[in-house]
């Protein structure tokens, strides 16, 4: 009765929505176990707001189909008897595409007493169900649609609390103050190279995204204290999920824009089989328009990339996924005179590339008991030429041929023994090869030294447990350990970790969290040579053991509405074990490096602190309209060899994000047109960064910085507002959307850095990215 009753509130709330004259579609999915993935049966489907009432019963394989639901957005209510009810809200449903849904309910502790659940969408709840703290679930919808994101799951989360970006350009990741080469970034649950085109050694970003909005499905991001699955991280994790295609109907989606021209299919192999496909390829506009001949300046940008998912299920109890995501990037560019472009003062060549690919198969051994194995290959590189013009000619500056390959096996088994006990263990084996070949111009000794030159391979070995208890309907712990074992020196961490929630009430909950986490340096630190004296070279960092870090987080949930809450979390970040470099006197701190070659001798005997408070205020989109505000208040600190505790480069001290959007119908209503504005708004504490030495730069004949005074100088606090504006239409068999999103439209120009310039001797200062503007056009059929 009382499901009943909350069923009508809901339909009181909703939007009503008109069917004389609108098209329809078809949503469809199916409706799983979130602890065991077993099929439920019989569970309610139900269109809020519909009259009369559109809805639909779960067939024996778990799954629903509900026809005729009018283009717009659609709301779902499920409930299943001994579960709890869920509600999602505000699905895009559009004329082109069906909406294919898989959705996770969780079981019910107290079945035998009456239970009010007040049915609600709070995006701290995320896909892995044991994470408590610090976590934020994302769709691909909001990748589209928060202006500035460009469709970028990394350039849509600096929205978030605790989370900056870059802001001259590259969509790096920098959380709660720490480096950004401390993201996890996975895929399909798999752990996968740095997926950005023209990345950088050791870094976790980079200016275009591999991975395509169209791709995508629903997806959570980690800022702290993770579940024991995740290893290698430390300071956040993105776990996303490729979609699954239609596994009816062939579909298909195409778009052209600035940054790239993009076609996606999906669809089934064959009627009456589950099986389907999804795949993806884009290539660079601006290369395509480079290759046409319309195009000519120096240093046009040229990458393309594709992805695929495959989807096979083995009768009722097997089910086996491929999937695949690959990129290449590259760039030439020249520096010349400013006085006369006929001089070349320097010249160089960047390339960059990726491959991922893997099988997942899940065997689910009964109703509580499955098993997951997977095993992916990978590969990522880079080559870089850097020549620079002096008074004898061209001096060869910089070659790098960098190649890293990986074969990762993994195995995890998930058993739930009842609504109260759920199980996670699994281990996790990375063979990790390598071939590189890096020589550098060093100003001092005016020779050609080599940093790397080694080929071969190492290993990692993960191990982990995890247990969720819910001791009731308002207490629920998760608790586990994950091992790390890095086969090159027997390099080992043992990571304790646990998180609380306690619901006060329907409304209000809190929630606290510990774990112990480390994270490997990049490859390349380790197999770092020098070169000594008499020619020899020397590996100085092969013992070096992983970054290590204490996170301690405690937070307050407040549900304001049925499509608003507020979220305040605290946090404070212990890290040691850090590698400086060894002596006495320097500075040097692999905390304030985001991706780069080092051979200084490095010893883990560095610490830092990060340390917080973050509050978010967000409507969910309700009625055409959502906001997001979020303040972040932190210190970020280091201390490196020589003792003295210092504000690291990311100590930026404060972030201020306010993002919002409204969508209106527009025109007759038979011609389903909808007009949508998005903003953000920011402003960011200037990063810090180490004065310039001219004169010492000038006699050298490279940049030398002041290393006496660290990250003594704070660039320009950031402000930028970005404005997407633009129209979708659905006609009978096809959607269209045509968008115009504009970052930084005030052009405001923040002095971020400064460089010096070798081929004129001068600093050059640098600013955050100018103006950008993204015009798209999206074709769905």
């Amino acid at each position: 009765m009382k499901t009943f009753l909350l069923s009508g509130a809901l339909l009181l709330l909703a939007t009503s929505v008109s069917f004389s004259q609108q098209m329809t579609q078809t949503v469809r999915g199916q409706i799983l176990d979130q602890d065991a993935k077993s099929p439920l049966i019989g569970a309610t489907v139900q269109i809020v707001g519909t009259d009369p009432i559109l809805g639909a019963v779960t067939d024996l394989d778990g799954n629903f189909r509900i026809t005729n639901v009018p283009v717009g957005r659609a709301s779902l209510f499920i409930t299943y008897i001994g579960y709890e009810d869920k509600a999602m809200p505000n699905i895009q449903v559009n004329s082109a595409k069906e909406v294919v849904l898989n959705i996770d309910l969780v079981e019910s502790i107290d079945k035998l007493d009456e239970v009010v659940v007040t049915a609600k969408k709070d995006k701290s709840e995320v896909l892995n169900e044991m994470a408590l703290v610090s976590a934020r679930s994302f769709s691909v919808e909001e990748t589209q649609r928060y202006a500035g994101a460009i469709n970028d799951p990394a350039r849509m989360v600096s929205a978030f609390a605790g989370v900056n970006g870059d802001a001259q350009g590259n969509n790096d990741i920098v959380v709660r103050g720490n480096s950004s080469k401390g993201i996890l970034w996975k895929l399909e649950g798999v752990e996968i190279p740095n997926p950005n085109h023209f990345a950088n050694e050791g870094a976790t970003g980079g200016p275009v995204n591999a991975l395509n909005s169209n791709m995508l499905d629903n997806s959570d991001f980690f800022t702290g204290a993770f579940s024991p699955e995740y290893g290698n991280a430390l300071s956040g994790v993105f776990d996303i999920k490729f979609k699954k295609g239609n596994n009816e109907q062939r579909e298909y989606t195409t778009s052209l824009g600035v940054f790239g021209v993009d076609f996606t299919a999906e669809g089934p192999f064959k009627q009456g089989y589950n099986g389907s496909y999804i795949a993806n390829y884009r290539y660079s506009s601006l290369q395509l328009l480079s290759d046409a001949g319309i195009l000519d300046f120096n240093g046009v940008p040229k990458y393309q990339d594709g992805s695929f998912n495959i989807a096979l299920p083995i009768g009722k109890k097997q089910y086996v996924t491929m999937f695949g995501l690959g990129g290449i990037s590259n760039i030439s560019q020249t520096e010349t005179d400013e006085e006369d472009e006929d001089i070349v003062l320097s010249r160089g060549d960047f390339g960059a590339r990726l491959g991922v690919v893997g099988v997942n198969h899940t065997y689910f051994i009964n109703d509580n008991v499955f098993v997951r194995n997977s095993v992916t290959l990978s590969l990522s590189g880079q080559t870089s030429n850097y020549d620079m013009n002096e008074d004898t000619g061209f001096r060869d500056v910089e070659d790098i041929d960098l190649n890293k390959n990986s074969v990762r096996v993994a195995s995890t088994l998930n058993y739930k023994l009842n609504a109260k006990n759920k199980f996670e263990t699994g281990i996790i084996y990375s063979r990790l090869g390598y071939n590189a070949k890096v020589d550098l111009y060093n100003y001092e000794t005016k020779t050609k030294d080599t940093w790397l030159d080694d080929k071969g391979n190492t290993g990692t070995l993960q191990a982990f447990g995890s247990w969720k208890l819910r001791f009731n309907e308002a207490w629920t712990m998760t608790s586990g350990v994950h091992y790390f074992l890095f086969a090159l020196n027997n390099t080992q961490s043992v990571e304790p970790r646990v998180g609380l929630k306690y619901d006060l009430n329907s409304k209000q909950a809190f929630t606290a969290g510990f774990g112990l986490h480390s994270r490997l340096e990049p490859v390349s630190a380790y197999l770092a040579k020098q070169t000594q004296e008499d020619g020899s070279l020397l590996q100085p960092n092969k013992n070096l053991r992983t970054t290590k870090a204490a996170h301690y987080v405690v937070g307050f949930n407040q549900v304001l509405n049925q499509s608003t809450h507020l979220k305040l979390e605290a946090y404070y970040q212990q890290l040691y074990d850090v590698p400086v470099e060894k002596d006495a006197s320097s500075s040097f701190s692999m905390i304030n490096s985001s991706g780069a070659f080092v051979n200084e001798s490095l010893v883990n005997e560095g610490t830092g602190r990060n340390y917080g408070v973050e509050l978010t205020l967000e409507q969910y989109l309700n009625r055409g309209f959502y906001y997001m505000s979020t303040v972040s208040l932190y210190k970020s600190l280091y201390t490196a060899q020589d003792g003295i505790e210092r504000t690291s480069t990311f100590d930026g001290n404060y972030i201020v994000n306010v993002i919002g959007g409204k969508e209106f119908k527009v025109g007759a209503a038979d011609r389903n047109r909808v007009l949508f504005v998005n903003a953000k708004a920011a402003l960011i504490g200037g990063q810090r960064y180490t004065p310039i030495d001219l004169e010492a730069s000038r006699e050298l004949g490279s940049e030398v910085r002041d290393d006496a005074n660290p990250f003594s100088v704070k660039g320009d606090d950031v402000f930028f507002v970005n404005l997407a504006i633009g129209t979708r239409k659905n006609r009978k068999k096809t959607t269209s959307e045509f968008k115009i999103d504009v970052t930084n439209v005030t052009n405001n120009q923040a002095l971020v850095n400064e460089y010096f310039v070798a081929g004129t001797g001068n600093i050059v200062k640098s600013y955050q990215l100018a103006m950008l503007p993204n015009i798209v056009y999206t074709l769905k059929f």
